[in-house]
């Protein structure tokens, strides 16, 4: 069992609170801050990306720092060592989005910790679902071995919590499921603009739509302003990773102003929107879920 957890990640911090072991949680990064309590919780992380920026300002920052080989986050190895932890979660999913599990385990030998490292991976909506009952049972069992991400487990006797997010997944199906599905273009970034990837068309299709410029179980990819016009999405969403749903609204503001999406059907028909990106939409935990039912409110209002 592992009593001493150190997340390295937003998601995997509020899908242990979910899952009924905050408590067992001792250090967190700056960017947990949900639920509010983990906000409280040593910061082991930080990032070179002052506070502030636009859009375009973090990509250049980003694109300037990976292409001179500079770390995106930092970690506090001295707070590490203190904290003692018995497992930490990171993932390998994006270098921009968290410290990499491969230098947690670096920084792990380096210090002569005992801990195990889980690296929170999920591409898919499903797979989120299974990551979660892997930490799940690997927190719970106690199987803190060489190898803690073996610990996979299926639908099958996995938390009532679990189940129940699945049977919100299938009651918003179930709901749309005559309904003509919209074409639907979500931009994870306004600036240059980056359409949707890993679990997010997955989301898409279960609110009863149709994901346009999208990468199902891939990753986010910049596209043009010009592939943008050409898609006729019928509904444009502004998720923008790292804004909450205020932000969002300034960054939707800037999109559609743009000549080149005024020709949009979303645009024409008033049918774009901004939604809050890190709670619904680029954290891959339970509200994901919320983020479905958000988006099947918004592709089909009367449903």
């Amino acid at each position: 069992m592992a009593d001493r957890i150190v997340s390295l990640l937003p998601s995997a911090t509020e899908v242990l609170w979910f899952l009924g072991h905050g408590d067992r949680v001792v250090g967190v990064t700056f960017e947990c801050d949900h639920p509010p309590q983990a906000a409280r919780l040593p910061h082991v992380t930080d990032t070179i990306v002052p506070p502030g920026l636009a859009p375009a300002e973090i990509d250049a920052l980003i694109r300037s720092a990976m292409d001179e080989g500079r770390e995106l986050y930092r970690l506090d190895r001295d707070l590490l060592r203190a904290l003692d932890p018995d497992l930490i979660v990171s993932q390998d999913l994006c270098r921009v989005c968290a410290l990499p599990a491969g230098d947690v385990d670096a920084a792990v030998r380096e210090l002569g910790c005992s801990a195990a490292v889980f690296s929170y991976d999920p591409m898919t909506l499903d797979q989120v679902f299974e990551e979660m009952a892997a930490l799940d049972h690997l927190v719970t069992s106690g199987s803190t071995g060489e190898d803690p991400g073996s610990a996979r487990r299926d639908g099958s006797g996995e938390a009532p919590v679990l189940a129940r997010l699945r049977e919100r997944v299938a009651a918003v199906e179930a709901r749309v499921a005559d309904r003509d599905r919209p074409k639907v273009l979500l931009l994870e970034w306004p600036d240059p603009p980056f359409t949707a990837g890993h679990w997010i068309p997955d989301q898409i299709a279960r609110a009863g739509g149709q994901p346009v410029l999208a990468h199902p179980g891939g990753r986010s990819d910049a596209t043009t302003w010009e592939a943008v016009a050409e898609s006729e999405a019928d509904v444009l969403v502004v998720a923008p990773c790292g804004f909450d749903r205020a932000g969002a609204e300034r960054q939707l503001a800037d999109v559609i102003a743009r000549a080149a999406v005024a020709s949009l059907p979303a645009v024409r028909n008033g049918r774009a929107y901004a939604i809050d990106a890190d709670g619904l939409i680029v954290r891959p935990g339970p509200r994901l879920v919320d983020g479905i039912e958000v988006l099947a409110e918004l592709l089909h209002p009367s449903a």
